[in-house]
């Protein structure tokens, strides 16, 4: 994307009216986040908590997230739409980029068709409307990528430090920022023009940059032991059984809803034949070398995860960032049915979410539509709140006590007048999740305490921590589409903790065979 006086009339017009489009997808989606009736997800409440205490670092994640939401929330107020609000400036900010980075790679159209592909990718159309770490990062790894294109043109310390800043912000903001450094390392070894950029003094001032901006959250973690290194680890899940087929084919199938039907297998395609092409040109096969350095590395690790455990389909978002640029400069090349399948992609895309987007908006319509399911979780948590704190105060309690980290926080964000203590009950030896980490129930606790349960399961669990434990109670409440969303509430006191040991674990494990 360009507007140098180069640039051929036609190609100039493209780019007016794609970066029309770009502005006017922001606004919808601006608007969007003030439309939406849905309340937050609770990994962006947890997200807002942080952003109330500033830290170099956070239990499962970097700081840039909470930083952000922070800037946004102290210019905004807190509401919902306040929280969210900078996610679709970050994804058109990486549409720029790309697009940038595209036609400097390539030509002009290649980068205005690669900002559109981008904007109306089917998971930013999603991760627009919400604050997630992918929406952060992808900002920053777009912004090195374009750094690092500009260097391989030549010396230039504007870039050589652009690259060392956007790279700490990406480390910043999602520690799947490794597949930046993985993408360069891999660059140097097999693009001559990325190597000479970057083994250079200019590359070891990026470097140096780099290291500066990341170091506070170096020291955070092992200030805490790692826990964010413990908390990937459990996350991997290697230690139960191995090789999972189904695992695998569901991540698979997951990225046709990530990156496209059409531009995945095309993707993979794409990025296989590359290495063919550089016996034809190497030359041109440089720079497609180069953007697949970035892309299947992360795809072939992420998938190696899905068929060892499990993956979740947005493990592997960083992988199309060059994945978009690869996909929209084959398409324009060759025969036409390319073209045709490229524009066919982006209105299907664009269809899709705007269908999306319409059905967030319109609670009575999703149901119609049968998609209550998909929205329960963002669903009727106003609702849930107060009925817990009018049970609580019907009860006279000295403390709630959540056994789910998700309902906790979304407590935490909803809660009106409730004015007495929220803790977490422990399930494990040691605290798994940031709402465990933080407000863990205090051994030898032994004031009344009301337990908002959504795990029947684990009823005996909580009874052998407490010396009185009684069901009371049960909370339903409506989420639409014949959902609900149901709690047990027991009132207990007295919480002396079983030693989480080797017996207490195989006690749990002969409760499970037990039971139906």
């Amino acid at each position: 994307m360009t507007t140098d006086p180069a640039t051929p009339r036609s190609d100039r017009s493209l780019i007016r009216a794609i970066a029309t489009i770009l502005a006017g997808l922001l606004i919808v989606r601006v608007l969007a986040l003030f439309a939406d009736p849905n309340s937050l997800y609770a990994d962006e409440t947890q997200y807002w908590l942080w952003s109330r205490d500033l830290d170099w670092g956070y239990f499962s994640k970097p700081p840039m997230i909470a930083w952000i939401i922070a800037a946004t929330t102290a210019v905004f107020g807190n509401a919902d739409w306040a929280v969210r609000f900078a996610a679709p400036f970050l994804h058109t900010l990486t549409a720029i980029m790309l697009g940038l980075t595209a036609a400097r790679l390539f030509d002009a159209r290649v980068g205005a068709f690669t900002a559109l592909g981008w904007a109306v990718m089917p998971a930013v159309w999603l991760s627009s409307t919400i604050i997630s770490t992918d929406a952060v990062l992808m900002a920053g790894f777009s912004t090195a990528l374009y750094a690092l294109v500009r260097l391989r043109e030549g010396p230039d310390w504007r870039f050589a430090l652009l690259l060392g800043a956007a790279a700490g912000y990406a480390f910043l903001s999602k520690y799947a920022a490794i597949y930046l450094l993985i993408g360069l390392a891999i660059s140097i070894v097999i693009d001559a023009p990325t190597r000479r950029a970057l083994v250079s003094w200019q590359g070891l001032a990026a470097l140096a940059l780099f290291g500066a901006l990341i170091s506070g959250n170096v020291i955070w973690n092992a200030q805490h032991e790692f826990a964010t290194v413990s908390h990937t680890a459990a996350n991997a899940n290697w230690g139960g059984s191995l090789f999972h087929f189904d695992e695998l084919l569901d991540f698979l199938s997951g990225q046709l809803g990530v990156f496209g039907p059409i531009t995945f297998p095309l993707l993979i395609w794409v990025a296989v034949t590359a290495f063919r092409s550089v016996s034809l040109d190497w030359s041109a096969a440089r720079p497609r070398l180069m953007l697949v350095s970035f892309c299947l590395p992360v795809l072939v690790i992420v998938c190696i995860q899905a068929f060892i455990s499990r993956a979740h389909a947005n493990w592997a978002a960083s992988a199309y960032v060059t994945g978009i640029i690869l996909v929209t400069v084959f398409l324009m090349e060759g025969p036409r049915w390319r073209r045709w399948a490229l524009y066919g992609s982006l209105g299907l895309h664009t269809i899709a979410g705007l269908a999306l987007m319409t059905f967030a908006a319109s609670t009575p319509l999703s149901d119609a539509a049968g998609l209550a399911n998909a929205f329960k979780r963002v669903r009727g948590w106003p609702e849930t709140v107060q009925a817990v704190e009018a049970l609580a105060r019907e009860q006279d309690v000295a403390a709630l006590v959540y056994d789910n980290r998700n309902d906790f926080h979304q407590f935490q964000r909803y809660s009106q007048d409730y004015d007495g203590q929220v803790f977490m009950w422990v399930r494990a030896e040691h605290a798994q999740n940031f709402a465990e980490q933080t407000w863990p129930l205090p051994d030898g606790f032994s004031d009344p305490v009301l337990i908002i349960s959504e795990r029947p399961e684990e009823e005996p669990l909580l009874d052998w921590d407490f010396d009185q434990f009684e069901q009371i109670d049960e909370i339903s409440v409506p989420l639409g589409g014949d959902r609900y969303r149901r709690y047990q509430i027991f009132r207990a006191q007295g919480h002396d903790r079983v030693e989480r040991d080797a017996a207490y674990e195989a006690r749990v494990a002969n409760l499970r065979a037990q039971t139906p």
